[in-house]
């Protein structure tokens, strides 16, 4: 760590005046202990949606609704009971793909090559580990999945875990300069662009997966900011048209205070902060790539109701738009990211980040360098995530620090 805050000592710059020796030393020291923890468990640990991994799923025959049960009961447990139930910790193609932006950011920071290095391990590991199902680059869960919504098998794709891999490989091409990294994000958009689609008089949802069409406002977000940003590099306008529609789509749904919820069923009628955080990144990925400003207001409205609605006082952010717990790291971490990517625009956004930042460090994570998973009002759900909590935090801490010492 004293290399690193050596380093990062000579850096001048408006934001780098702002934040104080303390806060700079607080990031860099958590991400230090963060980034240790990770590497020394070779990138494994265990997922809150892994239920289905069990040993004791033969149990459930096959019924969805038992399907459910099991995986809840794993992932709400306060104590994690994945030892007992036979669910290993394993890598993680999201875990790999948010470590790999991370490290790109790091090393912009620093300027050290080994962060380079290592991002290029990452991003190599998840070429290695693309799902098969589709000739194109496309990543997946690498366990099975059941909800409300339904139930789809491990290594089948999703628009969010793609479109977010997606993004870490256009990171790598535009600080390391390697024509590869592109091809991969081209590849991406071919995916994302043959996806069902639902059309209606209001745009077009692109959808969660390619089973059927499952429209969800932060998959189709996410998969129209992926298609604007490559879209800007590579000129294609069928992607800039698809992502335009897409936007129109959430954009003309979303709520009169600013929200948005999951999705328009009633089923998923349900405000949250990490998934709100997705949509406001998208939104204002897609206006800064396309040039398109129709939507400004909606990302205003909804980035003014998201920083009113989910934090408390003390920077701890809330899970659901009208009560405090739990208090999850998944929703902290993205935090981080959000008011990152706002900092040009949101005069406040960076001390809020920091806010954010600081109760965090202090109250979720361990003396060993990992984050918590929950915190309940009398409980502290410490099982270690790797996706959730790990690498999601890494790449919010580094974003943050990124840009507190941009010049």
């Amino acid at each position: 760590m004293s290399e690193l805050l050596e380093g990062l000592n000579g850096l001048k710059g408006e934001r780098a005046g702002r934040a104080s020796g303390a806060t700079i030393r607080m990031l860099t020291g958590s991400i230090t202990r963060l980034e240790k923890w990770v590497e020394d468990h070779d990138y494994k640990a265990y997922e809150p949606f892994d239920g289905l991994s069990s040993s004791f799923r033969p149990w459930t025959f096959g019924n969805l609704f038992l399907e459910r049960l099991l995986l809840q009961a794993i992932r709400q447990s306060p104590f994690n009971l994945r030892p007992l139930l036979g669910v290993k910790p394993l890598e993680s193609t999201k875990g790999r793909g948010y470590m790999a932006s991370g490290y790109l950011r790091m090393f912009k920071v620093t300027g050290d090559k080994e962060y380079a290095a290592k991002a290029v391990r990452c991003l190599e590991w998840l070429c290695e580990n693309k799902s098969d199902r589709f000739e194109q680059f496309t990543w997946a869960n690498h366990f099975d999945f059941a909800s409300r919504g339904g139930r789809y098998p491990k290594h089948e794709p999703i628009i969010v875990w793609t479109a977010l891999i997606g993004q870490a490989f256009l990171d790598a091409y535009e600080c390391l300069n390697e024509q590869r990294y592109l091809d991969v994000a081209v590849s991406v958009c071919e995916w994302i662009l043959a996806l069902p689609r639902e059309r209606t008089d209001a745009g077009t949802c692109i959808s969660y997966h390619a089973l059927y069409q499952s429209s969800i406002h932060n998959a189709n977000m996410l998969g129209a900011a992926m298609l604007a940003r490559t879209a800007k590099i590579t000129g294609n306008i069928v992607a800039l048209k698809v992502a335009k529609d897409a936007m129109e789509y959430s954009c003309s749904r979303q709520l009169e205070n600013g929200a948005w919820y999951y999705g328009e069923k009633a089923q998923y009628h349900w405000i949250d902060n990490f998934h709100t955080g997705y949509n406001l990144d998208s939104l204002k990925c897609y206006i800064d790539n396309s040039g398109d400003a129709a939507y400004s207001s909606h990302l205003k409205r909804g980035f003014d109701y998201w920083v009113r609605t989910f934090f408390d006082d003390a920077g701890a952010p809330k899970y659901y738009h009208d009560r405090l717990y739990p208090i999850d790291s998944q929703c902290a971490s993205q935090s981080l990211e959000t008011f990152a990517t706002f900092a040009g625009s949101e005069t406040a956004s960076l001390e809020h980040g920091c806010k954010v930042a600081a109760w965090t460090i202090k109250k979720m994570q361990d003396p060993t360098g990992y984050f918590y998973y929950r915190r309940y009002p009398m409980i502290t759900a410490k099982t270690p995530m790797l996706h959730w909590a790990q690498a999601t935090m890494y790449k919010g801490l580094t974003s943050l620090l990124f840009e507190l010492t941009a010049p």
